[in-house]
């Protein structure tokens, strides 16, 4: 499996346990979707290594205790401490056109309603409450607000991202 075919769930954080039991930190806006993984894949040294799961349980704040078959101690869970977890694209549920995952819009060209073409998504930032839309205008970085209606169309064939950004937001950095 490639990484490129899958998408990041999340992260090995820490052990649960002494049988190989770990905690599984969920990187999703709904981690409860993910309470029925039958396997998953687990980066190590720049491979994604398949995973079958013996069992998952869900716990608060995005967290879910994991256990994994093949992985029965202590020194084993440590081997895959800290690392990065990822699900097949396949799994992700089909988004309409004006809702897109934080993954897919890097390398998308995002082309403000006003503006024309406002340079390429590199990534969604998170700041607490807010969430910002991270472009790159020819190695410049501007930044939008994703608030309700900014985003307009996703346009995936074409790899196009059409907004409506904040009136005289552009300006301070076209």
């Amino acid at each position: 499996m490639k990484k490129t075919d899958c998408f990041q769930l999340g992260y090995i954080a820490k052990l649960h346990g002494f049988k190989g039991e770990v905690s599984l930190f969920l990187d999703a806006t709904s981690p409860e979707k993910y309470g029925q993984l039958d396997a998953l894949f687990i980066e190590i040294d720049q491979q994604l290594i398949p995973f079958f799961v013996e069992n998952i349980k869900l716990k608060q704040k995005g967290f879910a205790a994991l256990k994994l078959e093949n992985v029965n101690t202590e020194e084993e869970a440590r081997r895959i401490l800290r690392k990065s977890v990822y699900l097949p694209n396949q799994l992700l549920e089909e988004l309409d056109d004006k809702h897109f995952y934080d993954h897919e819009i890097a390398g998308f060209e995002v082309i403000d309603e006003k503006e024309g073409s406002i340079g390429i998504g590199q990534d969604v930032i998170e700041l607490g409450p807010n969430v910002l839309l991270q472009i790159d205008l020819n190695g410049k970085e501007v930044l939008v607000p994703l608030l309700p209606g900014i985003v307009q169309k996703v346009d995936r064939i074409n790899k196009k991202l059409y907004i409506q950004a904040p009136e005289g937001l552009l300006s301070l950095y076209i």
